[in-house]
């Protein structure tokens, strides 16, 4: 029987990397995909004797990104930004690339008018050695995996 040419084993989730629009970063920690989630809408009819399940709005989580705390200002800026001002004018389009060993991209999911709604730095201690981390939640519209 020959071997077939399609990948069997599943990507690894260390391998991604992150768009953000307007933002200069390098790499992040983590990142993760929202979730979502089709409300559930109970209706019933005139004298029918039972309930029925409809589809009712798509609601989309929040996002989290952490990485390492450097010398860039970007996202906290961007955080900066949206809480002295808000958000509008402040959306951005963000990305998510799911990568495979070789660095070609796999799996993509674009999430469309996304700012930042907290902004947290990891705590200082004298007896850690741990990587100061920041990380940034996003509010979103509508998350897409287009590949």
């Amino acid at each position: 029987m020959a071997a077939s040419s399609t990948r069997t084993d599943p990507y690894l989730g260390y391998r991604f990397r992150l768009e953000i629009t307007g933002v200069q970063v390098a790499g992040f920690q983590s990142a993760s995909v929202p979730d979502e989630t089709v409300a559930s809408v109970n209706y019933r009819e005139g004298t029918d004797g039972f309930t029925r399940k409809l589809s009712g709005q798509t609601e989309v989580g929040t996002m989290s990104l952490k990485r390492g705390i450097t010398d860039s200002m970007d996202l906290y800026n961007w955080w900066q930004s949206v809480s002295s001002t808000g958000a509008a004018g402040a959306r951005k389009s963000v990305s998510i690339i799911l990568i495979d060993e070789t660095g070609a991209e796999k799996t993509r999911w674009n999430i469309t008018n996304a700012w930042p709604t907290k902004y947290t730095a990891s705590e200082f201690s004298a007896s850690g050695s741990d990587v100061m981390v920041e990380t940034l939640d996003l509010e979103l519209e509508q998350v897409v995996r287009v590949k």
